[in-house]
């Protein structure tokens, strides 16, 4: 099926590896052109070569507010108009502390918030398409139900509203919640090494069996993305392969 990608500009934050890497390369694979961003400008280099020419990357933090909107804004001018906005990055900032408290509303929540706001005039004339990734921690309580959980928890509500704020002008705004998500490099690799009693509890949580490749992840952010979702806005799609028990109202 054809997602009506071609020649789609999108911008996705943490683009560089892991599920921002996924979506990337998914977009581009649809034929759309894609801004993307992350913290650490080798890291944006080296993923900028091995994507090509239809991919730009932009070293940016996305805590610094101006900064993010400044890529928003040069990336709309460059591409011409911005018709996906996809808020990817997460502190993964787990944990009870005030730093973790801090860095995961700069991060989680206040990037997903100033990426949009930016993002929302041209988002507005191309009747476009906000994405959040937002997670599972977000709708039950887990080991991360501290300052993860709770942020996750707020970004859906945020793009709840934005999506019906954004509807009269044809514009969307969906969330994706992915739940455990295995890459080279990721948490939950991390995890498996340094504390396998952890990793061998959640992997036998998943009724599955396995935990979500950053492909799959991908693919429901690139369908909502898509303007064949055209009447799908202020959702959640939880993509967790079974993993949570909660019924979904």
């Amino acid at each position: 099926m054809d997602l009506q990608l071609t020649g789609k500009v999108a911008l996705v934050t943490g683009g560089t590896k892991g599920i921002g890497r996924a979506i990337v390369e998914a977009l581009l694979a649809e034929g759309a052109k894609v801004a993307f961003c992350a913290r650490t400008a080798a890291d944006v280099e080296k993923a900028a070569e091995e994507l090509g020419d239809s991919a730009t990357g932009t070293a940016v933090d996305v805590a610094d507010g101006d900064a993010l909107k400044a890529w928003v804004a040069a990336s709309a001018e460059a591409l011409g108009g911005i018709d996906v906005a996809v808020a990817n990055v997460s502190a993964l900032a787990i944990g009870p502390t005030e730093d973790n408290w801090k860095a995961s509303y700069d991060v989680d929540l206040m990037h997903t918030v100033r990426m949009c706001e930016a993002a929302t005039p041209f988002l507005e004339a191309s009747k476009g398409s906000v994405v959040a990734v937002s997670s599972v921690s977000g709708r039950e309580i887990d080991f991360a139900k501290d300052a993860y959980g709770t942020m996750k928890a707020a970004v859906v509500h945020y793009i709840s509203g934005l999506a019906m704020q954004l509807a009269p002008s044809g514009a969307r705004a969906n969330c994706v919640s992915p739940g455990n998500t295995y890459f080279p490099g990721g948490v939950w690799a991390g995890i498996e090494g340094g504390n396998p009693d952890l990793f061998s509890l959640a992997m036998g949580l998943n009724p599955t069996g396995r935990m979500a490749a950053a492909e799959e992840i991908a693919y429901a952010v690139t369908m909502l993305a898509s303007p064949r979702a055209s009447f799908i806005t202020g959702t959640n799609l939880v993509v967790d392969g079974a993993l949570t028990r909660g019924v979904q109202l």
